[in-house]
């Protein structure tokens, strides 16, 4: 488990409170050589104990030399900001010019407007009809732009929706033409089913020829008669004696 985040308050025990300063301390004063090896950089550390101990570090150059140049430096920071009483000074010549350029633009605002003008030369309003014209031209320059845009954009958007257009009346004639075939189709395989010339007709009745093996063989059916068909000759005339015998037998 990692340690959790320390509270900043001052501790009060105290013999906690000199460990952690001990500690710290000694971590400051690693953390500012580091950053004086790594960096080049001169670094002077002061700090005092809650007895009154000095403790510090300095870079190779001594503390004296960065003390004194911590002081050239702040001297000369305070030498380029301007005191209170300059900056009043300076706020009162100030006051005078801002109000006046307020004024000369209120007055050029009214100008531009058709007022106040009975106090302008001719010279004067020459001047203003051509900043008037020149304006004029700019904005009616920036309306066409504006208004040429609007037209590319709303044609651009009639062109899409054309298209769209377009590509739903094809699905829809495609559709159509689907749907024709199709009943087309069931009705050709109506009409055949109900109107198919290979049924076959019914069968014929069956017939039978009696056969008698003897004096005659005659057809005993009028069916026979019926369907044409001839009688046959004597069995018996057109064997040989010997198989009458033996058929006699």
């Amino acid at each position: 488990m990692g340690r959790g985040r320390v509270q900043l308050k001052r501790i009060e025990n105290k013999i906690s409170r000199q460990v952690t300063f001990s500690k710290r301390r000694a971590g400051l004063l690693k953390k500012a050589k580091e950053i004086s090896v790594l960096c080049d950089a001169d670094v002077a550390l002061i700090v005092f104990s809650p007895k009154g101990k000095l403790f510090e570090f300095a870079t190779d150059s001594s503390m004296d030399r960065i003390l004194e140049r911590y002081e050239r430096h702040t001297y000369a920071q305070q030498e380029l900001l301007p005191t209170n009483s300059e900056l009043e000074v300076n706020w009162c010549l100030e006051y005078p010019k801002l109000r006046n350029r307020i004024e000369v633009l209120q007055r050029n605002i009214s100008h531009y407007m058709g007022d106040a003008l009975d106090a302008l030369s001719l010279r004067e309003l020459q001047y203003l009809e051509q900043q008037i014209d020149t304006g004029l031209k700019r904005i009616r320059s920036r309306k066409n732009l504006l208004f040429q845009e609007s037209i590319s954009n709303l044609q651009k958007r009639e062109r899409e929706l054309e298209q769209q257009n377009n590509m739903l009346a094809k699905k829809v004639r495609e559709n159509e033409k689907e749907l024709t075939e199709r009943v087309q189709l069931e009705q050709q395989n109506r009409l055949a089913l109900t109107s198919s010339p290979f049924i076959l007709p019914p069968p014929p009745a069956p017939i039978t020829l009696p056969l008698t093996i003897g004096n005659s063989f005659r057809a005993s059916d009028p069916a026979m008669e019926e369907a044409g068909i001839p009688e046959r000759p004597n069995i018996n005339a057109l064997l040989p004696p010997w198989m009458l015998r033996h058929l006699n037998e």
